[in-house]
């Protein structure tokens, strides 16, 4: 750093004051590469490091000098070697020769800044939006995007399925395994599992109830969205589809624009449905007073790839209440009947 051949090694005897009014202590002063390096006289333990190019002379052209690490530092040393002030101030002599002239500098700093504020528009604005949009969205406004996501999906596998016996099952069985403002909607078509929009609306597709044994496994499959969705926020993941300007219309305007999600019910059903961790997805089964191994089955029939949601089921020894009566599962088989 200082590129002072003849000051290496360089020693001198000084005082150094930890802050003011404390009691000076004798140390000797060391110039390295890049520092000055303090260390008490009679101990010879090193007290502190200072960087060269930021230590400042305090009192210039008076004696003995005093110098600090920086502008905002309390540590003081007073030195009265000529060999070691002369060192010092030519150190800083060669600084200030090698740096850019004050325009320039500044010119520089000013586009370094600038690029600084693109970076950060570019990766972190996005992301921040599209989740203070997601956070502060109220239900009105999640439950109308749910609303866009379904009729999005209905263009590619069609309607909901609705028949009044069957819609009675389940508004209620949304009820008891969701929420009393929830809803599931039954799709024509094999989704291999339910996904949650916000809403919260929970879709599953006609192989849940179609020549299944029993209705544990459809509502195994609604649960496992629901601890899917708390890992994962629906309405989060519609939103980065929609993209930073949409969500801007979201935010100022109170509504998506029209198209924003258009393509996304596709996108949404070409992946697996998500899985959330096996314990959290235990906690929903529990709550909602469900088995949890006809779900772990239905995933995979050998059980061993889902042998937590086996072994840990929370009905294991005791079996619960039926999810529905026969005769309420009887009209949720029929619901995409003709």
């Amino acid at each position: 750093m200082t590129a002072l051949n003849q000051y290496q090694r360089l020693e001198a005897a000084g005082t150094w004051r930890e802050k003011p009014g404390a009691t000076p202590r004798e140390i000797v002063v060391s110039l390295g590469d890049a520092t000055l390096v303090l260390t008490d006289l009679k101990t010879d333990v090193p007290l502190s490091h200072w960087s060269l190019p930021a230590v400042m002379r305090l009192n210039p052209g008076e004696s003995p000098a005093r110098y600090a690490p920086g502008p905002e530092d309390a540590e003081m040393i007073e030195l009265d070697d000529p060999l070691m002030i002369s060192a010092i101030e030519k150190v800083h002599h060669v600084i200030a020769a090698n740096r850019p002239p004050a325009g320039r500098l500044r010119g520089w700093m000013l586009l370094l800044a600038a690029a600084a504020m693109v970076v950060a528009a570019a990766f972190w604005v996005p992301p921040a939006l599209l989740r203070h949009a997601a956070d502060i969205a109220p239900p009105a406004q999640r439950a109308e995007i749910g609303q866009m996501i379904l009729s999005d999906i209905e263009k590619s596998v069609g309607g909901a399925c609705s028949r009044p016996a069957g819609d009675m099952v389940r508004h209620r069985l949304a009820a008891r395994l969701i929420g009393p403002d929830a809803d599931i909607a039954v799709l024509p078509a094999t989704l291999q599992g339910a996904r949650r929009l916000p809403g919260p609306i929970t879709i599953i597709g006609e192989d849940l109830i179609a020549d299944q044994p029993t209705p544990e496994i459809a509502a195994g499959h609604v649960l496992a969205a629901q601890a899917a969705a708390s890992a994962s926020d629906p309405l989060l993941e519609a939103l980065r589809f929609a993209g930073p300007r949409a969500t801007f219309h979201l935010l100022t305007k109170g509504t998506l624009p029209a198209g924003a999600l258009a393509g996304y019910g596709e996108r949404l059903l070409s992946a697996p449905p998500p899985r959330a961790e096996d314990e959290a997805v235990l906690g929903y089964f529990a709550r909602a007073r469900v088995s949890s191994e006809p779900y772990a089955r239905s995933l995979d029939p050998t059980g061993e790839a889902v042998l937590g949601l086996i072994e840990a089921d929370p009905f294991r020894t005791s079996p619960p209440k039926p999810v529905l009566s026969d005769r309420d599962w009887v009209a949720l088989e029929e619901i995409c009947d003709q």
